[in-house]
């Protein structure tokens, strides 16, 4: 098992398989070494989004629960950066960057708080080389009601 697997379950996750595209994309895009991973949504380890984590933040989805499922996210970006790379250790070099999609009632300005839950599990999982660039922006919408979605960028060898 790789050390960043290791991590994950100490933390009390698994990586979930990585998730087909529900429309007409693919889920990550390689180009020399970098690797994007399309935006993904807060699916669980069965493949469905769990009804708390659809809504708006700051309406009926509660900060916290959107951070959870924010870390779903990133469990999902996880999952198809292996795919991409083959393993999560020696060939990821940095996450760059991860960008947040918030599904914000109106009103709601603490985004930042919600994709915490993406960026923290991030580093937390990769160590320094999960620190990365970030952006954080509040939508009327998401695929499925999704409450987040998350798409990133990494180095790899």
């Amino acid at each position: 098992m790789s050390a960043t697997l290791d991590r994950l379950k100490e933390l009390g996750f698994t990586l979930p398989p990585a998730a087909a595209p529900v429309a007409n994309y693919v889920g990550f895009q390689r180009s020399g070494n970098l690797v994007i991973i399309s935006g993904q949504l807060p699916f669980g380890a069965d493949g469905q989004i769990d009804p708390a984590h659809k809504g708006k933040v700051g309406g009926a989805v509660s900060p916290e629960l959107a951070a959870e499922a924010a870390r779903h996210c990133a469990l999902n970006v996880l999952a198809q950066l292996r795919a991409a790379a083959g393993n999560l250790d020696d060939a990821v070099v940095a996450c760059l960057r991860l960008g947040g999609f918030i599904n914000a009632a109106p009103g709601f300005s603490a985004i930042a708080g919600v994709m915490n839950g993406a960026s923290d599990l991030m580093v937390q999982v990769m160590g320094e080389r999960g620190r990365h660039a970030r952006s954080t922006i509040g939508v009327a919408e998401l695929p499925l009601d999704a409450v987040v979605e998350v798409e990133g960028m990494f180095e790899i060898r």
